[in-house]
């Protein structure tokens, strides 16, 4: 070991026996820190159990792929390297015990926007910069006497003793690391940062056994912890989980927007997850050939291949594609050009959620044919109790991943959740058997095996209707001919058919996070009418991850990483910002912003 923050941070004798220890370094640089620390934990047998280490760089950063002559860890860690792509990029190492989130963007902004509580700090200042910005960034998320060891600069001292650090007075070489720990005499943060929720025992409930709940229960078990799945079913993955395939892709918007942004990070995460799964030899149904996405007009293709070439997206992400293109990439003839996205595809649900809940093992217990009729907090557990009043299970973590039924469970204020009926279509021996890869637009058409294509889907806000219509069948067809004119499929078939039901929001983004305590908060009304996320009281121990709406695919994976992770109190794998726009409570306080309560 020859880099200085193990000397100066007193690794690893500062991370010995600990849950988590968490290590920010302001500059990624060339890689060499984290294998170092890397190859320590390893070597370490009182290490703690889990090692993150943060880091931000500038999306040039990514061009440097970590030589593999460095060693077998820098191998892995090039085979894991990430696409070319800003965003929060989270690689795991060791079974998820080694952890590296590497924030991509502007440095001094993406800073900024990370929520965890850090243990140990590399600071790397420029000598023309101003370091009082980053000693507060860093004071934001520092720990209980949080090291730093940082590169010596003339405003370096008086920037972080003003932001609650005390700097080493022994340290008087010239060339020597500056040192400093966190331990401010005064306030010098509104929030503090998170923290592991309070369970020895570390047992949650995970209500609703789909892809949002099986995904939570793979991410909670790979940390050590039990989980009881309820789910009113016999079995994982039988509502809308249960679809005969899925598609899954990014989004490529005329501009970065939160959605475009959050659907990135959650797509590279999903293909890192799954690829894991494959490795340990579970087949996910998973198609290889990218899929191809129909712009609706001729000017939306031409906006969107613009927005791919200002954006910078590498071809592995994205590439516009002309007609001609489309047509040659589809195997058939499309309406208009559009988009292909090489990494993007089709997969089987269900052998996603039968997948993560074998990983589990013995850590999960099964409680199907179950339902659930309310929940309720005894002071220190969860438990959740079935329709005769017995109670189900108890625990200090409950995690409510059972679609438009969470809201009831909750008792959300506005009805935030809408049910949405979604009616497929199965074709067989059609001229859609000459399709080469998944095609989506206004509707979708995905290869299911020789001569059967799965079609759809309808979209039936607030119907209940469990039968299989006519119409429904109509509908996709009339879809799939906008995008694919040469496919004319002839109408007045039988056709098979599947109806599952969807859940989404009116902003159609997921909830995903810690509930807050809405009676709380209502009690204290006016004070909170200007409230942000940090500042809600929160329900301690109640997550929510549904209203996933047609992308549980893409979106459920990253969600409950980063449900764990606040359980945990372990650094946030997304900005703290495409977090808060998830917010469970985001609803609750835009009511309590526009005064709908009233302090009684």
């Amino acid at each position: 070991m020859t880099h200085p923050f193990f000397t100066l941070h007193d690794l690893p004798r500062a991370w010995g026996g600990r849950r988590n220890f968490v290590i920010v370094d302001t500059h990624f640089g060339d890689a060499r820190a984290f294998l170092e620390a890397w190859t320590a934990w390893r070597a370490d047998t009182a290490r703690c159990e889990r090692l993150h280490f943060v880091s931000a760089g500038s999306p040039g950063m990514l061009d440097r792929v970590p030589a593999v002559e460095s060693g077998p860890l820098a191998v892995l860690l090039a085979d894991a390297w990430p696409m070319r792509v800003t965003g929060v990029h989270r690689l795991e190492f060791e079974a998820g015990r080694v952890v590296l989130t590497l924030a991509v963007g502007d440095v001094a902004d993406v800073l900024q926007k990370l929520w965890l509580r850090a243990d140990a700090f590399n600071l790397r200042v420029d000598p023309a910069d101003d370091p009082r910005s980053v000693c507060k960034t860093l004071a934001r998320v520092a720990g209980e006497n949080a090291t730093v060891v940082a590169d010596r600069h003339p405003m370096l001292r008086r920037s972080l003793e003003a932001a609650g650090f005390v700097c080493d007075q022994a340290t008087q070489e010239a060339q020597a690391p500056f040192t400093a720990r966190f331990a401010p005499r005064w306030r010098v943060r509104r929030h503090e940062p998170p923290l592991a929720v309070a369970a020895p025992d570390r047992h949650a409930i995970v209500i609703g056994a789909g892809l949002a709940g099986c995904a939570v229960t793979a991410r909670l078990a790979s940390r050590g912890w039990r989980i009881t799945l309820v789910d009113r079913h016999d079995g994982v993955a039988r509502d809308a989980s249960g679809n005969p395939a899925g598609v899954f892709h990014p989004i490529v918007w005329r501009d970065d927007s939160i959605a475009a942004r959050l659907t990135r990070a959650c797509f590279l995460y999903a293909l890192r997850h799954w690829t894991e799964l494959e490795n340990a030899g579970h087949d996910l149904l998973r198609t290889r050939d990218g899929l191809l996405q129909i712009a609706d007009t001729p000017d939306d293709a031409q906006a969107i291949a613009d927005a791919i070439a200002r954006f910078g997206l590498p071809p592995s992400y994205a590439v516009a594609a002309t007609q001609a293109e489309a047509s040659r990439i589809a195997g058939i003839d499309v309406a208009r050009g559009g988009w292909f996205f090489p990494r993007g595809g089709a997969i089987s649900p269900a052998a996603i959620c039968a997948a993560q809940c074998a990983t589990a093992g013995a850590a999960l217990t099964r409680r199907f044919a179950t339902q659930v009729a309310r929940i309720e907090h005894d002071g220190r557990d969860w438990l959740a109790i079935d329709p005769a009043g017995v109670t189900i299970a108890q625990a200090p973590v409950v995690v409510l991943a059972n679609a438009h039924d969470a809201m009831r469970l909750a008792n959300l204020h506005g009805q935030p959740t809408r049910g949405v009926r979604g009616q497929l279509t199965v074709l067989e021996h059609t001229p859609l058997d000459a399709l080469r890869a998944p095609v989506i637009g206004d509707g979708y058409a995905v290869p299911l095996a020789a001569h059967r294509t799965l079609t759809g889907a309808t979209y039936d806000i607030d119907s209940t209707d469990r039968e299989i219509r006519a119409a429904g069948h109509l509908e996709n067809l009339e879809r799939i001919a906008r995008m694919l004119p040469s496919s004319i499929v002839d109408s007045a078939q039988q056709y098979e058919g599947r109806v599952a039901f969807r859940c989404v929001t009116s902003d159609r983004m997921p909830m995903i996070g810690q509930f807050a305590d809405e009676a709380a908060a209502r009690t204290d009304a006016n004070r909170l009418s200007g409230a942000w996320p940090l500042d809600l009281p929160r329900a301690t121990g109640l997550y929510g991850a549904f209203a996933f709406g047609s992308r549980g695919l893409v979106w459920s994976a990253l969600g409950a990483e980063l449900i764990a992770s606040q359980i945990e109190g372990e650094p946030w794998p997304i900005e703290r910002e495409l977090a808060e726009a998830l917010d469970p409570a985001r609803f609750l306080l835009r009511a309590l912003r526009h005064g709908e309560f009233t302090q009684s």
